[in-house]
């Protein structure tokens, strides 16, 4: 059994007969006395996809769901949907946007540190390692005379997406970049 004072992000349970997993969770207590905190969670139905928000008490509790991780290889993606293999049992599967969100925007060949989320048996997300290496192909131009302050500018990276990276970074150069916020992390050394 899962308590509301042990949610956090990535927290899977059963709500109202539903797997859910924990996208986000804040916490407020009342002013009244002896009233108790309640924690305002967004939470993603695993089997639908649908995000809702919900209010819940605390000393409420919820049944556990059966969660798995397991490492995975990214095989490829063709626009519509991403194709992966399981690196324990070799199977193969594949997930569409829907399910993946923003993630495809950091899959590269030969991507390390990819895991499958599994519940109950059935792949529902994947997990991104912290940090990935993509190429920049595409810089904005430096600004020159504009020193004062650090000055970000657009970078378009091997996958498509677009990352504000420091003045120095130009067309050519790989960055680390933060695949929970899409930030720029640091330069990477060849």
């Amino acid at each position: 059994m899962i308590e509301v004072s042990n949610f956090k992000k990535g927290v899977c349970l059963k709500y109202k007969g539903a797997p859910m997993v924990i996208v986000d969770v804040t916490f407020s207590t009342p002013t009244a006395r002896g009233a108790n905190t309640i924690a305002k969670t967004k939470m993603r139905n695993l089997v639908t996809g649908q995000l809702i928000n919900e209010s819940i008490r605390s000393g409420e509790r919820f049944d556990e769901v059966d969660s798995e991780q397991r490492p995975i290889q990214f095989l490829y993606g063709d626009g519509t949907r991403w194709h992966f293999m399981d690196a324990e049992s070799f199977e193969q599967f594949d997930l569409g946007a829907e399910e993946l969100g923003d993630k495809p925007g950091y899959l590269t060949d030969g991507i390390e540190g990819v895991r499958a989320f599994l519940v109950e048996g059935n792949v529902v997300d994947i997990l991104l390692p912290n940090t990935v290496d993509l190429e920049v192909i595409e810089a904005d131009p430096t600004i020159k005379g504009a020193t004062a302050q650090a000055q970000l500018k657009r970078a378009v990276v091997e996958t498509g997406i677009e990352v504000q990276v420091p003045a120095y970074v130009t067309a050519g150069e790989r960055i680390r970049v933060d695949t929970r916020d899409g930030h720029f992390v640091e330069r990477v050394k060849k």
